[in-house]
């Protein structure tokens, strides 16, 4: 009897520690569907995901929005993989038949913040219980959707983000409607250029350009003594084309891409980063050499421009955050959120400035506390948060810093020493950027299992009303 109880007692503690290959099912019931259902879903669900990355969303919520229709209408078991310009999905439904695999290329990825929202709400009537071919027509309705905002909007809400960069630094009536006028200038000639299909490298070197040269033009008038041209500070009108050559940038994404583990996907979307950024710099040193082979001088300004007062910095970060969302195309739901997690993080980045944190881990914690906030109310209001937290971060790009450095490249002795004293606002707004995306990407995920946490609290409490 007692050898019997010390065989169960070591089989049990066997049982503990390791797993028994016998209670393990070596076959999976698998849902019989034609190969003919399967093409139409797995093409749903691909075409979802495809769209859902094009305008905006990170790869791993495309992966899971293939997934979530796949599983929906009865394919489990569904491979997704997602780079920077394509989508593959691969589904077998037993070794006796051939794997059925599509692949779709993303040819163009523009953000479209009212697009992704329609899409996000499909997945919610797929899930539960839209029928397969409703659910193939919504999405062809949705596809076929034109982009929200007419181009003139867009390009006047894009020449509005500067005038929300000159009312942040406080700037005078004159510098705000000369950086209106520039960045429209800008934005007509970068719209032009994509007419026209030429690389958005390029387009960021014109851009670039265009802001320099009219920053040359005031800069002369104002040396020459002309009235309204005197006391004008040139670097908030560069600093402001900055900023505006730069919101389009994918910071949040490529953060949010790494973090997933998407790697192939973030290093792309961080090299085409990099590439619209050396566009800006190009353009803009090329209208600063021209200015000086012609002996135009724009003054460099000894120490970095400040914000203004604390209601021109909500004012400029809600009128930056509206205009980032307009010519993304977003709704007024989206544009409401994005002003309040704006004022959230210029609030943030001013008093952790004030305790005496350098600009860059300032810019961290408000771009922390926008995308934590963000992600935590997206779901909650039916939003991207990818699209509320860009919009709030953008007032922090390091405009004035970049022109500083870039000014004083050009107009350094060629000395060593030189060039180290110009390159150092450079370090600065590299310095920010990063920061930036470091505090985007830890704001998601520390926001992303929380609001797991939050959702299924919600689910359970409205389980325990039925």
């Amino acid at each position: 009897m007692a050898t019997e109880r010390r065989f169960h007692l070591l089989n049990s503690v066997r049982r503990a520690i390791r797993t028994d290959p016998d209670k393990v099912a070596l076959t999976e019931a698998y849902t019989v569907l034609s190969e003919t259902v399967v093409v139409k879903i797995l093409d749903l669900a691909l075409r979802i995901g495809e769209s859902m990355f094009a305008v905006g969303a990170s790869a791993h919520d495309a992966t899971f929005a293939i997934i979530r229709v796949a599983r929906v209408y009865g394919l489990t078991g569904v491979h997704v993989d997602v780079n920077f310009n394509a989508i593959s999905v691969s589904y077998h439904r037993g070794e006796d038949d051939w794997p059925t695999t599509m692949i779709r290329v993303v040819r163009a990825a523009s953000p479209d913040y009212a697009k992704l929202q329609r899409l996000q709400a499909l997945l919610v009537d797929i899930s539960d219980g839209m029928d397969l071919d409703e659910a193939r027509l919504a999405f062809r309705v949705i596809r076929r959707t034109p982009f929200l905002y007419r181009p003139i909007v867009v390009i006047f809400a894009r020449a509005l983000l500067t005038v929300g960069v000159a009312i942040l630094y406080d700037a005078s009536p004159v510098i705000i409607l000369l950086s209106f006028l520039a960045a429209l200038g800008a934005a007509f000639t970068q719209a032009g250029l994509a007419r026209l299909q030429v690389p958005l490298f390029f387009s960021q070197i014109a851009g670039g350009f265009v802001i320099t040269a009219v920053t040359t033009v005031v800069s002369a008038l104002g040396a020459a003594g002309i009235p309204p041209f005197v006391a004008v500070e040139p670097s908030i009108i560069v600093a402001s084309g900055i900023v505006l050559m730069l919101s389009g940038l994918t910071v949040v994404g490529a953060a949010q891409d790494a973090i997933d583990g998407f790697m192939l996907t973030a290093g792309g979307r961080i090299l085409d980063l990099t590439m619209q950024t050396l566009g800006v710099v190009l353009g803009i040193l090329i209208g600063l050499e021209l200015s000086r082979l012609v002996g135009i001088s724009i003054p460099l300004p000894t120490d970095a421009i400040p914000f203004g007062s604390v209601v021109a910095q909500i004012a400029g970060a809600i009128i930056i955050s509206v205009a980032v969302a307009l010519f993304n195309g977003a709704g007024m739901r989206i544009i409401l959120i994005s002003a309040v997690l704006s004022t959230l993080a210029i609030l943030a980045y001013s008093a952790t400035i004030a305790f005496g944190i350098q600009p860059g881990g300032a810019s961290a914690i408000g771009a922390l506390l926008a995308s934590f906030i963000g992600i935590l109310t997206a779901r909650g209001v039916h939003v991207p948060s990818v699209a509320v937290t860009t919009a709030a971060i953008v007032p922090l790009v390091p405009g004035t810093a970049v022109f500083r450095g870039l000014l004083g490249v050009v107009d350094s002795d060629g000395t060593a020493e030189g060039m180290l004293v110009g390159i150092s606002p450079l370090v600065l707004a590299g310095s920010i950027g990063v920061g930036l995306a470091a505090g985007a990407s830890l704001g998601l995920y520390l926001g992303t299992p929380l609001r797991a946490t939050l959702s299924g609290v919600s689910k359970s409490r409205a389980r325990l009303r039925r």
